[in-house]
């Protein structure tokens, strides 16, 4: 189990990427994920790379300008920690070939977010994209 100190650090790069997101002040990204990484689950997609990852996190921010991530519990182990969490977003833009709807979703994600010491290396996200699908139709 990390360090008392150790993880704190972690809890703090994980609000600040949380933040990033949140805003889309997608400059500061490599400051807290210097490699970025995500790793979508629910739909099967990985994400690898500065360029890549801004590419995604800008396409989700203009289909989900209130995308949101209510941290519900952070679970610290060697290298990782993981979070539960609510998600919200309206869908107001296009994504993936998909049209703006108009409608909200809201839903409980699991997201492993992995580490080698203090670095973050990798955001695996998992999630049910049928609820989501089930929502935005």
């Amino acid at each position: 189990m990390p360090d008392p100190q150790l993880r704190r650090r972690r809890e703090a790069i994980i609000e600040a990427l949380l933040e990033i997101e949140r805003t889309g002040d997608l400059d500061r990204l490599p400051d807290v994920f210097p490699h970025p990484r995500y790793e979508l689950i629910g739909n099967n997609r990985v994400y690898d790379g500065l360029e890549v990852c801004t590419r995604y996190l800008m396409e989700r921010r203009n289909a989900f300008p209130d995308y949101g991530a209510e941290l519900i519990a952070l679970y610290h182990a060697d290298d990782a920690v993981i979070a539960e969490a609510w998600i919200t977003g309206t869908h107001r833009g296009r994504i993936e070939g998909f049209e703006p709807t108009g409608k909200g979703f809201r839903f409980r994600a699991a997201a492993f977010f992995l580490f080698d010491g203090d670095t973050l290396t990798c955001f695996r996200n998992y999630f049910d994209h049928a609820t989501i699908a089930r929502q935005l139709a």
